[in-house]
C-alpha cells in the first residue's frame, strides 16, 4: 500500500473510533439526563393524618381510598418504601406464633402488598369497622373490595410514600384538613 493510502486509512480509522466514542458518549449523557428527570410512573401516596391512600399515575391522582393506620402503640411508619412482594390470599403469621390461612377470619384480609420495610405493607382486613380509625399495628389496612382493587393497579417496585404531615401536596391531593377533623370530631380518630 503506498504512504499516502496508509496514511488516508488510519485518518479515516481514527475518524471513525472518535465518532464511535463522541456517540456513544452522547447516549450515555442523555440516557442520565433521563433517569434524573424521571418522575415515577406510579406511585402510592398516604396520609397518616387523613388515612387515605391515593394512586398516581404519570402525576394524576386515579383513585383514593380510605384506609385504617397504626395505632398510638404501634404507629405507622413516615418515609418512602417500595412494594417488594404482592400476595393474593395471604396467610398471616402473628407475633406470638398464630397462624391463620386464607379466609374470613384473617386479619390481613384477601390481599398483601409488603413494603420494602420489613413487616409492614398495605393489606385488608377481617374488620372492616377499623377502616378510617387509627387501628393497625402500623399497616395500612384498607376494605377488603378496594385492596383488590388496588392489587389489580400496581406492581412491585411501585413508589409507596408514607406522609404524616399535612403538606401542600398532600393538601392538593386529600384536599384539606376538614374532612380529617370531622373524622376525628365524629369520634373515628381513635
Amino acid at each position: 500500500m503506498s504512504p499516502t493510502r496508509e496514511k488516508i486509512s488510519n485518518l479515516s480509522s481514527l475518524m471513525t473510533i472518535a465518532l464511535v466514542a463522541a456517540a456513544k458518549a452522547a447516549c450515555q449523557e442523555n440516557q442520565s439526563r433521563a433517569v434524573e428527570n424521571t418522575e415515577p410512573q406510579r406511585r402510592i401516596v398516604i396520609s397518616i393524618p387523613d388515612r387515605k391512600l391515593a394512586l398516581i399515575e404519570k402525576g394524576q391522582v386515579v383513585k383514593i381510598y380510605a384506609t385504617a393506620v397504626g395505632a398510638a402503640a404501634s404507629p405507622t411508619p413516615t418515609g418512602t418504601y417500595k412494594i417488594a412482594q404482592r400476595v393474593p390470599n395471604p396467610t398471616w403469621y402473628g407475633p406470638a406464633g398464630q397462624v391463620v390461612g386464607p379466609g374470613k377470619g384473617n386479619p390481613v384480609g384477601t390481599r398483601w402488598m409488603g413494603l420494602s420495610r420489613k413487616g409492614y405493607g398495605i393489606h385488608g382486613t377481617n374488620n372492616p369497622q377499623s377502616i378510617g380509625r387509627r387501628a393497625s399495628h402500623g399497616c395500612i389496612r384498607m376494605r377488603n373490595r378496594d385492596v383488590e382493587d388496588l392489587f389489580e393497579r400496581v406492581a412491585v417496585g411501585d413508589l409507596v410514600e408514607l406522609r404524616g404531615v399535612r403538606d401542600a401536596e398532600i393538601t392538593q391531593i386529600f384536599g384539606s384538613s376538614e374532612s380529617a377533623i370531622s373524622t376525628v370530631a365524629a369520634g373515628g380518630g381513635q
